[in-house]
């Protein structure tokens, strides 16, 4: 029952508050549009007292001037240059002292016969302004004539004042009007003080078109879609260049911003509109401001009224919390005593698996180190003949050298006995070291990283192959003379470069030329060794599998496919790589990339 009196008096709180927030948005709102407004109307005020005063103080000019002598004279002997040209120095002085665009004079026909431009490349002189309004209401009416429009021959916008010319002598209005005086005002200065307001501003001409404004992409559109009447009459006038008058709603939205409700105030004799869009945005924010200081004042109420309420809260609850406390306590200590046992069981279980685990991987390392130990075996099994004939040359010497030395002891010739005693001693020593080089390849290594010499290990590599070499007619071409040391295990470098310069000696048993190229090279921090032969290189479907445990392109009996997959877990253990290529001149070509050994400087 309590929480239901409390739950309800909060909807009521809520709601109320809901409704002063929403109170207070409004009123603040409606007093920042009366505020934006009011200032607005006195913003356009000045305006239009500014536009309208500039307007007004031009407007006796034109009429000044055609009361001039010279301007009837000029009408009336229009082929004497003398008097043109002094028009045209009077207009000339005329303007710059006026700080107008241009003043020209237009006779009966429209062209225009003088003008203060006359010496600048966009001179209005010999231009026809007959079909511009202001031109036909001077000449028909006898009136003064109004036009803005773009200009024709500079296509610079201005104001146009035109007062008709009468003959000299003649009262005005008495005769039919034999010329046209005009006078042109750029409004520019009023545009470019207008990009100073945050707010758009634009004036526009009785068809609602803009001509000025501080946003450029409003100028030449309409504030609403133009009939076909007057979009033609624009163009017969040529007001706007003849373009095409299109509405400010077509703009991309991005381009209209700023586009809606505006204030109006109608200026000048051609029923022009000047026009403020007041920031809708201030509207917003003053509403916010006050609905942010009215829901400020609420919260601070509730605030304090739910001070009150927690306190009375808060004594009930802690009545609650004693027991919950102690219940949650008890329900704790069941919970850390199942987790405990649960934690112990995972972790007995966990040094089982890693118990396994080391098994695993000494059982997967030992696996290894006898397939390396086995691929050796077998690598010397291969090799057998050749080592065989290379044993055989040495016993039969020595042989040979016995039964001569026993011939010249019983002849008595003892010098000729010990030269071939010496002769045995030498390939005793022949056969000793391929002995000695066979137990050192084939014995188990220790797995221990030692400093390599490459070249060494090279040069026994090629060594122990020099005759399998030999017997199968291979020119073996040896590129070692740099000393680059690598650290790993002597023997598994040995096996590596003899699997692959059999494998190339194998690539070239068929070929026309038989040769393998090793090669030793150092590239900054990494040691390159090359094994390049002259065969049929390698098939692309081969290169994919190159280096799968029992895969070969042998025939059956002369490979379980193992060595190159040998080889390459040997190279990766010592941090290098084996890759293979086929070469643009022909052939295969395999190499090792190993890091070098940098001896580590110590400080004295």
């Amino acid at each position: 029952m309590i929480v239901n009196k409390r739950l309800l008096m909060l909807v009521c709180l809520s709601a109320l508050a809901i409704v002063l927030v929403v109170a207070a948005y409004f009123f603040g709102a409606g007093i920042a549009r009366e505020n934006i407004q009011q200032s607005g109307e006195r913003q356009l005020q000045i305006i239009a007292l500014d536009i309208e005063s500039v307007l007004e103080r031009y407007e006796t000019l034109p009429f000044a001037i055609s009361y001039l002598p010279l301007t009837a004279q000029a009408l009336a002997k229009a082929d004497d240059i003398a008097v043109t040209q002094a028009l045209n120095l009077n207009l000339q002085e005329l303007a710059g002292q006026a700080k107008v665009a241009a003043i020209y004079l237009i006779d009966a026909r429209g062209k225009t016969i003088a003008a203060s431009n006359w010496a600048t490349p966009q001179s209005y002189l010999g231009q026809n302004f007959g079909f511009r309004p202001y031109f036909s209401e001077a000449i028909r009416g006898g009136g003064a004539g109004h036009f803005y429009a773009i200009g024709n021959t500079t296509s610079i916008p201005g104001y146009f004042i035109s007062q008709p010319v009468y003959p000299l002598g003649s009262k005005r209005g008495s005769t039919p009007p034999i010329g046209v005086i005009a006078v042109k005002i750029s409004l520019d200065e009023f545009e470019q003080a207008w990009h100073s307001s945050e707010e758009p501003i634009a004036l526009s001409d009785s068809h609602g078109v803009v001509f000025l404004s501080n946003r450029p992409l409003w100028k030449y559109r309409s504030l609403r879609p133009l009939p076909a009447a007057a979009q033609q009459g624009l163009k017969d006038t040529l007001q706007y260049g003849g373009k095409t008058i299109a509405a400010i709603a077509q703009l991309p939205a991005t381009d209209q911003q700023g586009f809606h409700e505006y204030l109006l105030r109608p200026i000048g004799r051609l029923n022009w509109q000047l026009m403020l869009f007041p920031d809708q945005a201030k509207v917003l924010r003053a509403g916010l401001q006050s609905a942010l200081l009215a829901a400020l004042v609420v919260g601070i109420a509730l605030a304090f009224a739910a001070v009150i309420d927690q306190r009375q809260r808060r004594l009930e609850e802690g009545r609650l919390a004693q027991r919950a406390l102690k219940q949650a306590a008890d329900e704790l200590e069941l919970h850390i005593a199942q987790r405990t046992q649960q934690l112990t069981e995972a972790n007995e279980e966990l040094e089982e698996k890693y118990l396994k685990l080391q098994q695993t991987e000494n059982l997967l390392r030992s696996t290894q180190n006898e397939m390396v130990q086995a691929g050796k075996l077998a690598m010397l099994g291969q090799m057998a003949t050749g080592i065989t004939h290379e044993l055989n040359q040495p016993l039969t010497a020595i042989r040979a050298f016995a039964d001569n030395a026993i011939t010249f002891m019983h002849r008595g010739k003892s010098e000729q006995a010990l030269g071939n005693l010496e002769h045995i001693s030498n390939a005793s020593e022949r056969m000793g070291s391929i002995i000695a080089q066979l137990k050192g390849f084939a014995r188990k290594s220790p797995n221990a990283v030692a400093v390599v010499d490459v070249q060494t290990a090279i040069k026994a590599a090629v060594s122990l192959l020099q005759s399998e070499t030999e017997r199968r007619g291979v020119h073996l071409q040896i590129q070692a003379d740099q000393t680059v040391k690598v650290l790993g295990d002597t023997v598994r470098v040995e096996q590596v470069l003899i699997n692959l310069i059999r494998n190339a000696m194998d690539a070239v048993e068929n070929s026309a030329h038989k040769e393998v190229d090793v090669s030793l090279t150092a590239e900054k921090d990494m040691a390159r060794i090359s094994i390049a032969d002259t065969g049929t290189g390698l098939p692309e479907q081969v290169v994919q599998h190159l280096f799968e445990p029992f895969f070969t392109t042998k025939d059956i009996g002369q490979g379980l496919g193992l060595g190159l997959a040998i080889s390459s877990s040997i190279v990766q253990a010592m941090n290098g790589s084996l890759t293979a290529t086929n070469r643009q001149q022909g052939g295969a070509e395999f190499t090792v990339t190993l890091p070098v050994y940098l001896p580590v400087q110590t400080e004295h």
